[in-house]
Order: C-alpha cells, then sequence, then structure tokens
C-alpha cells in the first residue's frame, strides 16, 4: 500500500487580501516524481514555501513525511531540501563553504565524504574552491542542485532545477535525478516550465492557474484529456482558456 509524502487540505494563503493560494487539496505519493505546473503568478512557489514552512498558511492543513508542518515541522526538516538556481547562496564563499555550511545547518556527518561525492556526481570539481559569485549561470544550477542534496533528502522541492543548463548537462542532471529517486526511494516535486522534462520525470502533474489546482492526472493522462499533441500544448490550453473565452464573449 502506497504512503503518501506530502498532503495538502483546503490550503491557502492571503497577502493583505490578495488570494495567492486559494483552497487547495492534493496529495503526492511517496517515492515519486510529480510536477508542480502554472504560468507566473500560478501561486507555486507560495505553495512551495508553505510546504517549507517558510510561510504560514492563512487556513488548511499540510502533513510532510506523515507530521503536521504547522505543530511538529521540526521533525521533518532535516529529511527535506530545496533547491532553486533562482536563489543565491553566498558569494563570497567558495561552493565548498557553502556546502559545508549547509551540511552544518542539517548536522549531517561526514560531511567532507558527501561534498566529494556530489563533486564527482555534478562534476564540480573544476570550480569547487571558486567563490560561488564568480560563477556561470549553469554552474551555479549545479551548485543548487548540490545544496539540494547535500543532506540526502527524504523530500526534495526543485524549482526549474535544469534551468540556464545546456542540453547536454540538463539531460545529465535528470539522468540524476531519476537514478537518486531510485535508489534512495527520495519523493520529487518538481516545478517546470521545461515540459520536455516533466514529460520525462514525472509520474504526476498538477496543474494551477491563479492559486487554484485546474487538474491532475499524469502527462499521458492529461495529454489524451484535451486532445492535444503534448504537455506543452495541454499548458498553453489551460493557461489561455479563460482569456480565450472572454475573446469569444466579447465577439458575439
Amino acid at each position: 500500500m502506497s504512503t503518501i509524502a506530502i498532503s495538502a487540505e483546503k490550503l491557502s494563503k492571503n497577502f493583505d487580501g490578495v488570494v495567492a493560494v486559494n483552497e487547495i487539496s492534493f496529495e503526492v505519493t511517496a517515492g515519486t516524481i510529480t510536477a508542480l505546473l502554472g504560468g507566473n503568478g500560478a501561486g507555486k512557489t507560495t505553495t512551495i514555501a508553505m510546504l517549507l514552512g517558510l510561510l504560514l498558511p492563512s487556513s488548511g492543513r499540510i502533513e510532510i513525511l506523515g507530521e503536521d508542518m504547522v505543530q511538529n515541522r521540526h521533525r521533518v526538516l532535516r529529511r527535506m531540501n530545496f533547491g532553486s538556481p533562482y536563489v543565491d547562496l553566498p558569494k563570497r564563499l567558495t561552493v565548498r563553504e557553502n556546502l559545508r555550511v549547509f551540511a552544518g545547518l542539517y548536522g549531517l556527518r561526514g560531511v567532507h565524504a558527501r561534498i566529494e561525492e556530489l563533486v564527482d556526481a555534478l562534476a564540480l570539481g573544476e570550480f569547487i574552491d571558486r567563490p560561488t559569485g564568480q560563477l556561470s549561470s549553469g554552474q551555479r544550477t549545479r551548485v543548487a542542485l548540490a545544496k539540494a542534496l547535500i543532506n540526502v533528502p527524504s523530500l526534495l522541492l526543485l524549482d526549474e532545477p535544469t534551468a540556464s543548463l545546456d542540453p547536454d548537462t540538463g539531460d545529465w542532471v535528470r539522468s540524476y535525478l531519476e537514478e537518486y529517486a531510485c535508489e534512495t526511494g527520495a519523493t520529487i516535486l518538481l516545478a517546470s516550465h521545461n515540459m520536455n522534462e516533466v514529460d520525462r520525470l514525472c509520474s504526476d502533474v498538477l496543474m494551477m492557474k491563479q492559486g487554484q489546482i485546474v487538474d491532475q492526472g499524469t502527462p499521458k493522462g492529461l495529454v489524451e484529456k484535451y486532445g492535444q499533441e503534448s504537455l506543452e500544448q495541454v499548458f498553453l490550453d489551460i493557461a489561455r482558456r479563460d482569456e480565450n473565452n472572454q475573446q469569444e464573449a466579447a465577439a458575439q
């Protein structure tokens, strides 16, 4: 019987009267890779921040790895991690120093060995002792992923993990994530605008729009449901649906 890694029930977040997330409910099965998709302003970042415990929900309930994130997040934070190339690490510290700092925050043992594992796995050797502020965007993306994996998390939340990577390196990182999930049994929630990436990695897709989850299913199932040829076309269909309806109504 499958277990649930993430459970959100009627989850909402308001900012000074502006509804960013509006009573969403969903579950993510343990050991799966699930995509959280939506256009800019759909509520993805706010949802991830609440899952991480960085934002308190205005209402609703979140359980992560069986624990209530409002009451008991201290019990699961060491088993989670988050990665995004858009969140800067301290620029004056070298890559190695940054990884040591985050390893310490997680109370990790065998820090040197773990960093060397990531150096080999993510090809960081060329710049591991370079200040992080001197790295290219692609190199920073790989470092962000290394930081996200430093504690061997059971739940990994990723925002655009292959952004700024060339096609070859991006493909390599996707293969690494597949292997990591398979070998560790980890659960991954992935926010991405790369539909080919989602189609390849994810067994389930949550589609967000205007703070709500408007659909959910497998990549193949959603393509068939919307009568499209690709997941990217499904994304565009959902994103533009209200706009098209308004244009049609105005024309009548």
